[in-house]
């Protein structure tokens, strides 16, 4: 189903016209990024942009459906011409789903590809490693989708086009409460990601103000694949729902290990699980379970839907996931600040792209706040019949 994806690639700019061509990145002068360079001296050459992003290892559907999504965008703006007279170059480099790897691979586009801004990462604890590099560069950085308020913390280059934790939280406590009328519920998180950290503390925090109860809280590490001692405890608490905000590789197994010990209860958690390999992973048994995300294909906006069509007619009749959608909505993001920039200049990029409001994308509605997160609303999905099936919208 998934397109081969090389480790380092570029768009070929003038391959866009009968279709888009990945080709080995040709070295270019540039204005180094940050440095005030005049963007004038580069008419002509193309945007260098870097990505990051898991194309392989554990999570490797979370990058390559990003990916997609950020490459669709980029070869639809160098078919009508690009931005500011220029064309996009899209350098992308592969975080294999490893911890360290996302510092090794952004320092090389920063400092060697001279790349003007930085896409990615889908992963909070991979984007927060590359943060860093890219505030003290002073190279603007976007994150599709990473959701832990700290990556954005990390200084003022730092931007993304997602909501973040303290909503889906928020959202998914609200959910918990109304919709699934649970008042007692097990959280299931995973203590090596930022992520599931994060996510688990705002969920407890209001659902606990609002009246409920944690009934107990279990932890594992990434890359576990026995939950059954955390299953076991967190049956003989009782609980009416269990709450369980990981990625799709263990959230599948949980799910499947909980019905085998025989607990039928509703099973929630967060954007990590949008995946197809959901349903792969953890079969017949995710039937009944609910996650929140950031966009449905099901959404019949015309946008959404437009964009639904050429995605599927790139790749190969994939319907696009919500890291696709946030991938795609990114690039378009950052275009949008170029051209209101006039340029590349790093301080006046990173200007630009602060005053983001009410840019249109695929995922809503953008508007950056103070510290550059994006405030949008947040959409259920339940798994039915082995499908994703579209449950509500939950607005900001």
């Amino acid at each position: 189903m998934n397109a081969p994806l090389t480790r380092r690639h570029a768009l070929a700019a003038i391959a866009v016209s009968t279709g888009s061509c990945l080709t080995a990145c040709k070295k270019e002068d540039q204005p180094a990024p940050g440095a005030g360079g005049d963007p004038k001296a580069a008419a002509g050459a193309s945007i260098k942009v870097g990505e990051f992003a898991s194309l392989t290892g554990k999570e490797a559907t979370f990058g390559q459906s990003s990916h997609k999504g950020t490459l669709l965008a980029v070869e639809e703006l160098n078919a009508a011409g690009g931005v500011l007279g220029r064309k996009f170059e899209l350098i992308t480099e592969d975080t294999q789903s490893k911890q360290g790897e996302s510092a090794s691979v952004v320092r090389k586009l920063v400092s060697r590809d001279k790349c003007i801004a930085i896409l990615g990462e889908v992963a909070s604890g991979r984007s927060l490693e590359a943060a860093p590099i890219c505030q003290n560069a002073k190279v603007p950085m976007i994150s599709p989708s990473s959701t832990n308020p700290k990556v954005t913390e990390v200084g003022d280059f730092v931007f993304r086009v997602c909501f973040i934790d303290p909503f889906q939280g928020t959202v998914m406590a609200l959910f918990a409460k109304n919709t699934l009328k649970a008042k007692n519920v097990a959280v299931l998180t995973d203590a090596a990601a930022p992520y599931s950290v994060g996510l688990a503390t705002f969920f407890k925090e209001k659902f606990v103000a609002d009246g409920g109860k944690i009934a107990v809280e279990q932890k594992f590490s990434s890359g576990d694949k026995d939950f059954k001692a955390q299953l076991t405890a967190i049956k003989a608490a009782n609980p009416e729902a269990i709450f369980a905000p990981c990625y799709y590789t263990e959230a599948g197994l949980i799910t499947q290990q909980a019905r085998q010990l025989g607990i039928n209860l509703p099973i929630f958690g967060g954007d990590g699980w949008e995946a197809p390999e959901l349903l792969t992973i953890g079969g017949k048994a995710m039937d009944g379970t609910f996650y929140s995300t950031h966009y449905s294909p099901e959404d019949k906006a015309e946008m959404v839907a437009t964009f639904v069509k050429k995605f599927k007619a790139r790749w190969n009749n994939e319907v696009p996931d919500a890291m696709a959608a946030l991938g795609y909505d990114s690039a378009l993001v950052l275009a949008d600040a170029i051209k209101r920039a006039g340029g590349t200049d790093g301080q006046k990029l990173r200007d630009a792209l602060a005053a983001t409001k009410d840019f249109v994308g695929v995922t809503g509605k953008t508007t950056l706040d103070a510290k550059r997160n994006a405030t949008k609303p947040a959409v259920i999905i339940e798994v039915k019949d082995g499908k994703f099936v579209y449950k509500e919208t939950v607005n900001p």
